[in-house]
This record gives C-alpha cells, sequence and structure tokens, in this order.
C-alpha cells in the first residue's frame, strides 16, 4: 500500500527511514549562546543516608568512633533523668563495644565508642542492640519511634582527635544554651577510659 492511496497508511506499515538533520554549531549560528554540551548539567546523586566504612584496624593502634544519634523527627526527649539512665543501661547491656565520653542532649546523642570484642562486632548491630533495648524499656509508647533509622559515624585518626572532638561535643549543651557553663549539664559523662595508642 503506497502513502498516496485512499485510506492513508496503516500504523503496521514500516516507515520508510529518513535521515535526520545533521546540526551544525558554528560560533556565529550560536552568537552569545552556549554550546549544548555547556547547556547539559547531569545530576548528582544525593546522598540520602550516610556512609558507613567498617573500623580501619592497623597493627595495635585504637579503633575509637565518634558517633551521633538522633532522635525521631528531633523531638527533644532526651535530656531527662529517666531517658538517660535507659541509654546509660542500654550501652551496659550491649557490651560488645564500649562507651567512653558522652553527651546526651535533648534530640541527639554524641558519643566515642571501641569495640570491646576481637574481631570487632558490626558497629551496626551494636546501635541496633542498644536503641532496641532503650525502645522496649520506654514507658510512653505514643512517642516509639524514638530513634532515627541512621546514625552519623567516623573513626578517629590520633589521640589528639578525640580530645578535640571530645572539647567541641562537651560544649554543646552551652552553645545550645541549655547552661551557662558546660560542667553544670547533667546528662554527660564517660563510662569507659578509651586511650589511645598506636603500637
Amino acid at each position: 500500500m503506497s502513502d498516496s492511496a485512499p485510506g492513508g497508511r496503516s500504523s503496521a506499515t514500516p516507515r520508510p527511514h529518513a535521515e535526520k538533520p545533521t546540526r551544525l554549531y558554528t560560533q556565529e549560528a550560536l552568537g552569545s549562546q552556549s554550546s549544548p554540551l555547556q547547556e547539559f548539567k547531569p545530576q548528582q546523586p544525593q546522598r540520602k543516608a550516610p556512609l558507613h566504612f567498617p573500623p580501619i584496624e592497623m597493627g595495635f593502634r585504637s579503633v575509637i568512633i565518634y558517633l551521633t544519634i538522633c532522635v525521631h523527627r528531633r523531638r527533644p526527649l532526651l535530656a531527662n533523668d529517666t531517658a538517660a539512665r535507659l541509654i546509660i543501661e542500654a550501652w551496659e547491656a550491649a557490651n560488645f563495644w564500649c562507651v567512653g565520653r558522652y553527651v546526651i542532649m535533648p534530640d541527639h546523642i554524641h558519643l566515642f565508642c571501641a569495640p570491646n570484642t576481637f574481631p570487632a562486632r558490626p558497629l551496626k548491630n551494636w546501635i541496633a542492640c542498644w536503641k532496641n533495648h532503650v525502645t522496649r524499656e520506654w514507658t510512653n509508647r505514643s512517642q516509639v519511634p524514638i530513634w532515627q533509622r541512621e546514625f552519623w559515624d567516623r573513626e578517629l585518626r590520633r589521640a589528639e582527635s578525640y580530645e578535640e572532638k571530645w572539647q567541641y561535643v562537651k560544649n554543646n549543651p552551652a552553645r545550645h544554651g541549655y547552661v551557662s557553663r558546660v560542667e553544670d549539664w547533667p546528662y554527660q559523662g564517660e563510662l569507659n577510659v578509651l586511650e589511645w595508642h598506636d603500637r
């Protein structure tokens, strides 16, 4: 059937291949416009969750992780005696990682931790263990879920970074205006001494 036949072409009839017109881009034709390649901006993938790398064990160097855990929807649930007691009990029960220094803020926790087994058990398993412990014991069930699913972690590389980070972390309550003096914040402490060593 030809294109000129009555009734036109059937949609099942293959069309003859037509050559696509070639676009030539010259500086005169473009004028002040940018080239098509310059207009194309590839989208960078947006990271929706933090990346978690396993701790790097090098010889006898300490493994100390700086960790931040946040409350679901950043609700101010934690800076009270009951919540702090539950959290500390959960850390003591989940003893395959040790908690060193920590600060419990109303809507998040900063802490330093180190593996207490060899080989180290996965950090995310330890976090899930003590989070679940706290959630099970939480009395106000209307506040569940307590925790954000993800966490932020960073392995410290040297002894000075532990002390530097701690100075920053322990000033959080004063920086947020909860207390005028750092030492007045009751929800901070040190459960275990995490000593740094390189050999």
